[in-house]
């Protein structure tokens, strides 16, 4: 699952406390992968290209103990749960930030086929909606776009910022379904991994530093 992820984070940013902190809670729905790909880098985590691993995604995540397992990612939700809630002075923040980081390993169970663990240790786990694309590609965008359409109601401000948001995660779900993979995993891999999430998360900051609560009458009580 990719922008799948971020349907979370749109709903934790559209009833958060003061202000939708939408670019928190975009790094905050990727932090595992984040994570993974970072430690990927130095030889920490380990994948491969396997085009036999899933009908969808020839990725074999073998090896992700510190961040995929469902002890390491509740560490990494704990973490910046901490760290939102004191940079924001609200518990109430960080817990919605906590959430959306351990929704990651529940989504990934979904479609993922058996590579996440519970401690980094056997059982290995996941449902593989991953080997049925006819279920697992409409969650991903009716996800999406239940949780984008949920975030559009809750506030308000200019359409154009949260249309071309919407539009680029759907020019990066595309290439991820539909570009040719790559014959082996390495650091370019990993890199641009880390670049889409970056951009991603840039986008919805410009989003959110343009858009504002709605409450009853339709005025705004929260800039950003």
């Amino acid at each position: 699952m990719f922008i799948g992820h971020f349907a979370p984070a749109f709903v934790a940013a559209a009833v958060s406390p003061e202000r939708p902190r939408l670019a928190t809670m975009f790094v905050a729905a990727q932090l595992v992968d984040w994570g993974f790909f970072a430690l990927a880098t130095i030889g920490v985590e380990h994948m491969r290209i396997d085009p036999a691993a899933s009908v969808m995604v020839p990725y074999d995540l073998y090896d992700m103990p510190y961040t995929h397992s469902l002890l390491g990612t509740l560490i990494w939700a704990a973490a910046f749960l901490g760290i939102v809630a004191l940079r924001d002075r609200s518990l109430r923040t960080g817990a919605l930030a906590g959430l959306v980081v351990i929704s990651h390993w529940v989504l990934d169970w979904l479609v993922h086929v058996p590579d996440l663990t519970i401690d980094g240790t056997p059982p290995k786990l996941g449902l593989g909606l991953w080997n049925v694309p006819w279920v697992a590609v409409p969650l991903e965008l009716g996800l999406t776009a239940a949780a984008f359409a949920f975030y559009l109601r809750r506030t308000r401000g200019p359409a154009g910022p949260p249309l071309v948001l919407a539009g680029v995660m759907l020019l990066l779900q595309a290439i991820n379904w539909l570009a040719p993979h790559p014959e082996s995993a390495g650091l370019l891999v990993y890199l641009q991994a880390l670049v889409a999430f970056g951009l991603l998360t840039a986008l919805a900051l410009w989003v959110s530093t343009n858009r504002w609560f709605r409450k009853r009458g339709n005025l705004a009580f929260a800039l950003q």
